[in-house]
């Protein structure tokens, strides 16, 4: 098996509000594997994002990690001090943002902020950086790189502004790469041309990439693996083949009937309901209100994942007594 790179166990971060303590990812297991692209994947307000800050351990006041494991490589992030933390962010785990407008400061150059990146971990003269950066704006596909890297943010287009992100995330070569939905404010043309430099990157470097998002077509053309996220727990994780082919969760069936399809006519289905407050979560599986197989037993105690196949995991009681449709193959 592939050695792992990345393990979470039973990690727990809760926001502490004035309207009370929001249980924003709740016991979240899963790990990564090196050189895989694995998935995180669910509705917004599942706890995709939350769960990629705390790994870097950057998540935002009044957010806590209260509870779990965090391991790289074997050590236990949780374990580090904030000085350790500033040693590994960037050089073993980076981050691109949804929004690279709001995560690229406007008033200084695109040079100087990859500059900055490269000597808060190093010593660098100013020359080695420049040079540098010049290979990082070419690595990711910028024209003249020269002249770009003197201007400032707002004179770059939505996807230029991202390859940016992108190398800026990518200048210390890191080994674990989240992109937490790089593509959303982009056109189409433009998102494909993101997603295809991600990647091509990650085969030239070596990494691992999480991709977080929402939208399964992405998932479908990225990933290896994928885990399921719903209201702030993991509902299910299979390789990327057998999650399209057989998904064993109703909620992963459902986002899978949700998906359009330009090769044949299909009706889309829409999930019923809304993703719960999680001040006040349901009791038992967190899906049960809106899950159309739910059981008496759903309600009164959360389902725990369980191998069901050799790397297919699911938290659902009602597993073996249901046939979900997926979208590839016999069941299609």
């Amino acid at each position: 098996m592939t050695e792992t790179l990345l393990k979470v166990e039973g990690l727990k971060t809760y926001f502490y509000t004035e309207a009370g303590i929001v249980k924003a990812v709740d016991g979240v297991s899963f790990d990564v594997r090196k050189g895989e692209t694995l998935g995180l994947v669910g509705e917004s307000g599942s706890g995709k994002t939350v769960t990629s800050l705390s790994v870097l351990r950057i998540v935002p006041k009044p957010g806590r990690i209260v509870e779990g494991k965090i391991e790289l490589k074997g050590e236990n992030l949780l374990a580090k001090s904030e000085k350790e933390m500033q040693s590994i962010r960037g050089r073993e785990i980076a981050m691109i943002f949804q929004d690279p407008s709001s995560s690229l400061v406007p008033v200084y150059t695109v040079e100087t902020q990859l500059r900055d990146v490269l000597s808060a971990h190093e010593k660098i003269s100013k020359d080695d950086a420049h040079k540098k950066i010049l290979d990082l704006m070419n690595l990711v596909g910028i024209p003249e790189a020269e002249i770009r890297m003197r201007e400032f943010p707002h004179q770059f287009s939505g996807g230029m502004k991202q390859r940016v992100a992108i190398a800026r995330a990518l200048a210390l070569e890191p080994e674990l790469l989240f992109a937490d939905e790089p593509t959303t404010a982009l056109d189409v043309t433009i998102q494909a041309q993101v997603l295809d430099l991600l990647e091509d990157l990650k085969k030239k470097m070596g990494m691992s990439l999480v991709m977080i998002t929402h939208d399964m077509g992405i998932i479908a053309k990225m990933t290896s693996r994928v885990v399921v996220m719903y209201a702030g727990n993991v509902a299910e994780i299979a390789k990327t083949d057998d999650l399209y082919y057989r998904p064993r969760h109703p909620y992963t069936a459902l986002l899978l009937a949700a998906v359009p399809r330009l090769d044949r006519k299909k009706t889309l289905s829409i999930i019923p309901g809304n993703i719960p407050n999680l001040i006040e979560p349901p009791s038992g599986c967190r899906f049960h209100p809106r899950c159309e197989f739910a059981t008496k037993k759903c309600e009164e105690a959360p389902p725990v994942l369980e191998e069901v196949e050799p790397d297919h995991f699911v938290a659902c009681y009602e597993w073996k007594n249901i046939t979900l449709k997926g979208e590839t193959g016999k069941n299609d």
